[in-house]
């Protein structure tokens, strides 16, 4: 009997755990993450428990923050840059919305989020390298961490509820332990359904020009879905123990839903149900990576003066990386959201007429959104330019070629975003040419 080669796993981190990754043939890189992740976890209850705020400690928890942050970094990942990234950039502009812009300037989203002093090098350091954060985010904003740090966050949502509903009774401080267990459990089925899942739908297994040319284009697509559907819960583990590892720090607390209950969403990076269950790509964009969603938002999307739709795929294409795959995805995204858009304009208030007629609509509307996702996001799992060529042949380009035609074909309204843009500057600039003038 032929022994099996070795599988060769390379990582930027460190190569410690090599034979625990050589044994259970997992890339060490995702070995690295798991392990990392456990002990930050671990680390998060400590961090919460002993190292509670007041402000004794403040710079306390900002070094061990940062010293913890730093070691898991570069032990999982050598360095990690995309976070990083993004911190560093919305940090900058709410800096210069601070500083460098008046008041009357900003979008009511960016006042809220300016900051009036520039940052000490321990809290600098401490947002950007922080533990909770560095491996996996999600991403946060600098104002919601250092109230998390300095320990006011949480009483400062629980006043503000107190005082929308006229309580006057005390409310009780939030337990993230619950929260913490339920996302524990979505974290263990997700990685049942992974290691069950993604290796019985494999993409090569289809993606080669033999497989290609003797299935169907209908079983290609739903293979294809599948595959994508079977990948999933990768991502569905990484963001929702990063979000459990916050909040077992006691960051995260957002306020209180409908019903009463205490929410621990403010770094959730994904909402489950709405994905699955998404009639729109915008509603599968919004629940996909919200907080980076969030982010690009925030720096182009919401800063654009034209065409923040496009912009604004391009720079998540940039920020990913330089694999083309990535900017086929995001540039394929731009026609079909703004498709997507045309028809729900022009011809969904046609299906409000009955609860029948919604509901078909909703039914057809989620099978095009899950099969244009799948379509759209294959680039992304191949990487390489080869590969999406060939897929894109063999599926005939039809959602390209859909998009296209919807957009030659229906009316294409007005983006609301463009109009209050330019509405809210001008009014801006007319404000100041006045005073100017007086």
């Amino acid at each position: 009997m032929e022994n099996k080669a070795p599988v060769v796993f390379r990582t930027t981190g460190s190569t410690l755990l090599y034979p625990v990754s050589e044994f259970l043939r997992m890339p060490l890189d995702q070995v690295n993450f798991v392990v990392c992740q456990l002990f930050a976890l671990m680390s998060a209850f400590w961090f919460r428990c002993y190292l509670s705020p007041n402000k004794d400690r403040k710079n306390i928890r900002h070094v061990v923050a940062t010293t913890l942050g730093t070691l898991f970094g570069i032990f999982c990942f050598g360095w990690p840059l995309m976070i990083i990234t993004q911190k560093i950039t919305a940090l900058a502009f709410q800096v210069h919305d601070g500083i460098g812009r008046k008041a009357e300037e900003l979008t009511p989203d960016q006042r809220r989020l300016s900051i009036k002093e520039k940052p000490s090098l321990i809290e600098y350091l401490s947002y950007h390298l922080n533990f909770l954060s560095i491996l996996a985010g999600p991403f946060s904003n600098y104002k919601d961490y250092i109230s998390f740090i300095e320990g006011n966050d949480i009483s400062m949502k629980l006043l503000e509820i107190q005082t929308k509903q006229k309580q006057y009774e005390r409310l009780t401080i939030p337990s993230p332990t619950g929260p913490v267990i339920r996302k524990l459990v979505i974290c263990g089925v997700s990685v049942f359904l992974f290691l069950t899942l993604a290796k019985s739908f494999p993409v090569a297994h289809m993606l080669n020009e033999q497989s290609m040319s003797k299935t169907s284009f209908l079983s290609r697509v739903c293979y294809f879905y599948i595959a994508i559907q079977a990948g999933k819960p990768k991502y569905y583990f990484a963001w929702t123990i990063a979000d459990a590892v916050h909040n077992a720090a006691g960051y995260g607390f957002s306020g209180i839903d409908d019903k009463g209950n205490f929410r621990w969403d403010l770094v959730s990076n994904l909402n489950i149900w709405n994905i699955e269950t998404a009639t729109s790509f915008k509603m599968y964009i919004d629940n996909w990576n919200i907080q980076t969603a969030g982010w690009l938002k925030r720096i182009c999307y919401d800063r654009a003066p034209y065409y923040p739709t496009a912009l604004t795929f391009v720079l998540s294409a940039v920020w990913h990386g330089v694999y083309p795959g990535y900017y086929f995805t995001f540039i394929t995204a731009i026609p079909i959201t703004m498709a997507a858009r045309a028809v729900r304009n022009n011809i969904r208030h046609h299906f409000l007429v009955s609860q029948m007629m919604k509901t078909m609509y909703d039914i057809m509307t989620w099978v095009f959104t899950q099969f244009a996702v799948s379509y759209t996001v294959m680039p992304f799992i191949l990487l390489a330019m080869e590969p999406t060529i060939m897929y894109y042949k063999y599926m005939y380009f039809h959602f390209h070629i859909i998009s296209i035609l919807v957009l030659i074909l229906l009316p294409i309204k007005k983006n609301p975003h463009s109009i209050q843009y330019h509405s809210f500057h001008i009014h801006v600039k007319e404000k100041y040419r006045t005073r100017r003038i007086q």
